[in-house]
C-alpha cells in the first residue's frame, strides 16, 4: 500500500513542481557533463604542453565538484522542505486515518527514492548526450584534432555522480523524516490556513540599518574599484568581501522592515487596484526570506562577475594573439654580469662567464645553427643605468605614488633601449616608429596602470640623466608599445633614448627576434623541438619564447579559465533562479484560497494575473537589481586585476553574460509566473 501511495504521490507531484524535478535533473546532467571532461579529452590530438594544461582543467574542476555538491545539496534540501510544506494537510489526514509517522516516513522515504532514481537516470541520460556536444567545445576550446572522434562514455563521471547525488539524497531522507517526527496533527491539519506573518520591525532600527547597509556598500564598492589601487595585501582584499557580504544581509534585512512602510505611504499606487493585496503578499515574502535573498544576491554576483571576467579574458588572450606575438621565436641572454650581480642572482661563475658571449655564441653551444633554422633576424640590446631608478624616473610625484602603489620596487633600474634598436622592433613588428631630437627621450608601455602613473610624471616634463647629460620628454605622455612577446600587455615601460646615450659597458640583456625557415606548421613544431630538446641547460644564461608556446598557452589557460566559469556560472545561477521558483510555487499553493476570495469579492482573472506576475516579478527582481549593482563594481575590480589581458573584450562578454542571464533567469521566471497561475486556477 505505501509502495502504490508513494508512486501516487509521485504522480502528483512530477505535475505540481515540475521546475523542482527539471532542476534535479539538471544539476545531474550539468555534474556529469563536467567531471566526464576528462574521458573527453583522452582522443584529442594536442600537444604534451597542452595535455598538461587539461590535466590542470580535470584536477581543477574536481575540486570545484565538491564546492557545487554542497551548493546542490543546499538547493535539494531547501526544494524539499516547500514541498514537505505544500503537504503538510496530506500528512494531517494521514495522522487522522490512523497512520503512524513512521508509516509517513517511509512514504517520503519511497518518494524521495524514486524521485532520486528517476531524477538520476533521466540527468545521467542527458549528461551523456550533452556531453558529446562538450567534447566539440572542448575541442574547439584546445583547437585539437578532432579527426578520432567517437561516443564517450565516462565511468568515473558516473561514479562520482551517483556517489555525490547519493550522499545528497540521503541527507534528503534523512531531512524529511525529522520534519514529520516534529509536526503535531493540529499544526498540520490547520496548515493551509495559516499564514506567515508579517512581523512589524522597529521602522527606527530598520532605518538605522539600511543607512548602514548602504554606507558599507559605497565603502566597499570604492575599495574595490576608484581606490583599488590603496589595497596593500590580500587580507585586506577578504575584508572588503566581508563587509560586502554582511552589508548585503542588512540590506535585505532593513528592506524587510521598509517595504510595506514604504509602499503604503504611497497611498494612490497603494490603493489601486491589488496593489494592497500583491504589496503585503511581497513584504511577506520578503520579511520571511531574508538570508534566502541575500545569498541568491551574492550567488547571481558571483555568477554575473565569473561570466563576465571570463569570458572577457578568454576573448583578449586570443585578441592579443595575434597583436603581442608577431614572431616566431624570441632568445633572451643577460649580459655582462658582475660578480655582485652574480652573487645577487645566485648564479655559477661559469653563467657570469657565459654572460659576456653572445646569443649566436649560446646557441651554437646547443647545437642550434641560426643560419640553418632562422630568418628575419633582429638583435636589440636593453641597457640600464644605476642614476636611471623608476624613483627618479618618477621625479616630482614619487612621494605621492609610493604611498599608493606599495609593492612597486621604486629602486629597480628602469629598461632604456635606442633609438635605432627600438625601430628596428617597431618595423619587425609593423608597429610605429619614432624620430627624436637631441636631448630628448619618450616612454613606451602598454600595461594601463603604469601608463596611468607614467603619464602623471611626464606631464612634469620630468627630466632624467643619463651619462652626465640630461634629457627631457618628447611627449607628455607614454607612446603604446613593447619588445617581448606576451599573450597580454606586460610592458611597464621602456624608455627611448638617442642612440649616443647608451654604449655597450651599459647592456644589461640581449634580445634576438626572428621567424623559422619554414613553410608549414608541422616545420615550425620541429624547428621548436629541438630547442626543447636542450631545456634545462644549466650552462648558459639564454631562454626562448616562442609564438607556438605563447599560442598554446593562452588557448589553454582560456579554455581552462572558460570552463571553470561556465560551471561555477551556470551552477549558480540555476541554484539562485531554482530557489526562487520553489519559494513562489509553493506561496501560490498556500494562496490559492486567498485568489479565491479576490474572485468572490469582484477581481476578474486579468487583475488576479496581474497581482501574481508582479509578486513574482519584484521577488525576482529584488536579489537581481542588487546583484547587478554589486557586478558593476566588481568587474571593474576584476578588470583591474586582469588588466594585462585588456579590457577591450569587456563589453561583448557583459553582453554574453546579460543573454545567458536573460534567457536561465528570465526563463526560470516565466515558467514559475505560468505554474503559479495554472495553480492557482485549479481550485476555482
Amino acid at each position: 500500500m505505501l509502495f502504490k501511495l508513494s508512486l501516487k504521490n509521485l504522480k502528483k507531484s512530477v505535475k505540481d513542481y515540475a521546475i523542482y524535478f527539471f532542476t534535479l535533473i539538471l544539476g545531474v546532467a550539468i555534474f556529469y557533463v563536467f567531471n566526464a571532461i576528462d574521458s573527453q579529452t583522452v582522443m584529442l590530438e594536442v600537444s604534451q604542453g597542452t595535455r598538461d594544461l587539461i590535466d590542470l582543467l580535470n584536477s581543477m574542476l574536481s575540486g570545484v565538484s565538491i564546492m557545487v555538491s554542497f551548493i546542490l545539496g543546499f538547493l535539494i534540501i531547501y526544494a524539499s522542505r516547500f514541498l514537505m510544506k505544500r503537504r503538510k494537510k496530506e500528512f494531517g489526514i494521514y495522522l487522522t486515518l490512523g497512520m503512524s509517522k513512521r508509516k509517513i516516513s517511509m512514504i517520503l522515504f519511497l518518494e524521495t527514492l524514486f524521485i532520486g532514481i528517476i531524477s538520476f537516470i533521466v540527468g545521467i541520460g542527458a549528461g551523456i548526450l550533452i556531453s558529446q556536444f562538450m567534447s566539440i567545445l572542448v575541442a574547439n576550446l584546445f583547437e585539437a584534432n578532432m579527426s578520432e572522434f567517437t561516443f564517450v562514455f565516462s565511468q568515473s563521471a558516473l561514479i562520482k555522480t551517483g556517489f555525490y547525488f547519493g550522499i545528497i539524497y540521503l541527507l534528503v531522507m534523512i531531512f524529511n523524516t525529522v520534519q514529520v517526527s516534529r509536526c503535531k496533527l493540529i499544526n498540520l491539519i490547520n496548515a493551509n490556513k495559516k499564514t506567515e506573518k508579517v512581523k512589524m520591525k522597529n521602522p527606527i532600527l530598520c532605518i538605522i540599518i539600511f543607512i548602514l547597509s548602504l554606507v558599507l556598500l559605497i565603502y566597499a564598492y570604492y575599495k574595490v574599484s576608484f581606490g583599488y589601487d590603496t589595497i596593500q595585501s590580500t587580507a585586506e582584499i577578504y575584508q572588503i568581501i566581508l563587509i560586502g557580504i554582511l552589508a548585503t544581509f542588512l540590506f535585505f534585512f532593513s528592506i524587510s522592515g521598509l517595504l510595506l512602510k514604504v509602499f503604503h505611504s504611497l497611498k494612490k499606487v497603494y490603493y489601486k487596484g491589488l496593489n494592497c493585496f500583491t504589496f503585503r503578499q511581497i513584504s511577506s515574502k520578503v520579511n520571511t526570506t531574508v538570508v534566502s535573498m541575500g545569498m541568491i544576491c551574492l550567488m547571481l554576483f558571483v555568477t554575473i562577475c565569473v561570466f563576465s571576467s571570463c569570458l572577457s579574458m578568454k576573448n583578449a588572450m586570443s585578441a592579443n594573439l595575434t597583436e603581442l606575438a608577431k614572431v616566431d621565436i624570441e632568445f633572451t641572454k643577460l649580459r655582462n654580469l658582475t660578480e655582485q650581480e652574480r652573487d645577487d642572482y645566485g648564479f655559477s661563475e661559469e653563467l657570469r662567464q657565459d654572460s659576456y658571449q653572445s646569443i649566436e655564441e649560446s646557441l651554437k653551444k646547443i647545437n642550434f645553427d641560426p643560419e640553418k633554422y632562422l630568418k628575419d633576424e633582429t638583435l636589440v640590446y636593453y641597457y640600464t643605468d644605476d642614476e636611471v631608478t623608476i624613483s627618479k624616473s618618477l621625479g616630482n610625484i614619487y612621494e605621492e605614488v609610493k604611498d599608493t602603489y606599495t609593492a612597486l620596487d621604486y629602486t629597480s633600474r628602469e629598461i632604456i633601449m635606442s633609438e635605432s634598436d627600438y625601430n628596428k622592433v617597431a618595423r619587425l613588428y609593423g608597429n610605429k616608429t619614432y624620430d627624436l631630437n637631441e636631448g630628448e627621450y619618450m616612454v613606451v608601455a602598454d600595461f594601463d596602470s603604469m601608463v596611468e602613473v607614467r603619464n602623471r610624471a611626464l606631464e612634469q616634463n620630468n627630466p632624467i640623466t643619463l651619462n652626465g647629460k640630461t634629457y627631457y620628454p618628447k611627449y607628455d605622455h607614454c607612446e603604446e608599445g613593447f619588445v617581448d612577446m606576451s599573450n597580454s600587455h606586460i610592458n611597464t615601460g621602456i624608455i627611448i633614448v638617442n642612440d649616443d646615450a647608451v654604449n655597450d659597458s651599459m647592456i644589461e640583456s640581449e634580445i634576438l627576434l626572428a621567424n623559422y625557415k619554414a613553410n608549414t606548421q608541422e616545420e615550425k613544431e620541429k624547428i621548436e623541438s629541438l630547442l626543447q630538446t636542450q631545456e634545462g641547460n644549466t650552462n648558459i644564461l639564454l631562454s626562448a619564447n616562442s609564438k607556438l608556446a605563447i599560442y598554446e598557452a593562452s588557448v589553454g589557460l582560456g579554455a581552462v579559465v572558460t570552463f571553470i566559469g561556465l560551471y561555477i556560472g551556470i551552477i549558480f545561477l540555476i541554484s539562485s533562479a531554482a530557489i526562487l521558483a520553489l519559494k513562489e510555487l509553493s506561496e501560490s499553493t498556500d494562496n490559492v484560497e486567498r485568489f479565491s476570495i479576490l474572485r468572490k469579492i469582484g477581481a476578474d482573472e486579468k487583475q488576479i494575473n496581474g497581482a501574481l506576475f508582479k509578486q513574482i516579478a519584484i521577488f525576482f527582481l529584488l536579489p537581481l537589481s542588487l546583484a547587478i549593482v554589486h557586478s558593476i563594481f566588481g568587474i571593474m575590480f576584476c578588470q583591474k586585476v586582469l588588466e594585462t589581458f585588456g579590457k577591450e573584450q569587456l563589453m561583448a562578454s557583459v553582453t554574453m553574460t546579460a543573454i545567458f542571464l536573460i534567457f536561465i533567469y528570465g526563463g526560470y521566471f516565466l515558467i514559475t509566473y505560468f505554474c503559479s497561475k495554472n495553480i492557482i486556477k485549479e481550485k476555482r
